[in-house]
C-alpha cells in the first residue's frame, strides 16, 4: 500500500487518481504514525519551499518520513515534494529540507525565458534508475516550477534543459524525486508511477 502524505500543501487527488487509474493500492494519510504501515510513500507538493517545510515539520511528518526511509521504504517526492528531499531551499530565504539527497534548491536562471518553467519539456537520460527504466531521450513530461535542484550528476537520472540543466528525475538509494508531474505526463509519467509501485511490492 502506497501512502500519499497529506500535510497541507500537496496535489493529493491528481496523484491519487493516477494511482487509481493504474490499479495501484493507495491511501491518503494525514497522520505521521500511519507511515509505519506504508509499503511506500509519495510526498506531493505545490507552493513555496519554506511554507511546505513548515507544514511538514508542524504536522510531524519530517521525522516520520526520515524514519521510514531509514527503514528502507521507497519514497517518491513530486514537484515541490522532490525539492524538499534536498538539504536546503532558498525560496523566501534559506530553509532546511529533509536532507535525503545532497544539494539545494534555487531559482531557475531562465536566461530571458519565462519563469515559471511551465509546460511540456523533453528529457535526457543521464543515469538509469529503477523509475527511469522506460524513459528514453526525447520523452516529454509536464513541468510547473520556478526553482530547481542543484545537485551532483550522480543523483540525476534524467534532466530537461531550460536555458540550464533542470534535474527532472533524481534518486539516491530508496529515495526518488520527480520535478515534473508524472500524473500529468501521459504514458511516460504512468510508467514512472508503475515502476515506483514495483519497488513497493518487492
Amino acid at each position: 500500500m502506497i501512502h500519499i502524505v497529506d500535510y497541507g500543501a500537496g496535489n493529493l487527488f491528481s496523484v491519487k487518481n493516477a494511482l487509481e487509474y493504474l490499479h495501484i493500492d493507495n491511501k491518503i494519510t494525514a497522520k505521521p504514525a500511519d507511515l509505519a504501515e506504508a509499503d511506500g510513500i509519495i510526498l506531493p507538493g505545490v507552493g513555496a519551499f519554506r511554507d511546505a517545510m513548515t507544514m511538514l515539520n508542524n504536522n510531524g511528518f519530517t521525522e516520520a518520513i526520515k524514519a521510514q526511509v531509514a527503514a528502507g521504504k521507497p519514497l517518491l517526492g513530486i514537484c515541490l515534494g522532490m525539492q524538499m528531499l534536498f538539504e536546503k531551499g532558498y525560496e523566501f530565504g534559506e530553509t532546511d529540507g529533509l536532507g535525503l539527497i545532497p544539494g539545494c534548491v534555487q531559482l531557475i536562471d531562465g536566461g530571458g525565458l519565462k519563469i515559471p518553467h511551465m509546460g511540456w519539456n523533453d528529457l535526457t537520460v543521464l543515469n538509469g534508475c529503477a523509475l527511469s527504466a522506460d524513459v528514453n531521450d526525447g520523452d516529454y513530461v509536464y513541468f510547473v516550477h520556478s526553482y530547481r535542484a542543484e545537485t551532483s550528476d550522480d543523483y540525476i537520472s534524467c534532466y530537461a534543459t531550460y536555458n540550464e540543466k533542470i534535474p527532472g528525475l533524481v534518486f539516491r538509494g530508496n529515495v526518488y524525486g520527480a520535478q515534473f508531474h508524472p500524473e500529468k505526463s501521459g504514458q511516460v509519467g504512468m510508467n514512472i508511477l508503475k515502476n515506483f509501485a514495483k519497488l513497493v511490492t518487492k
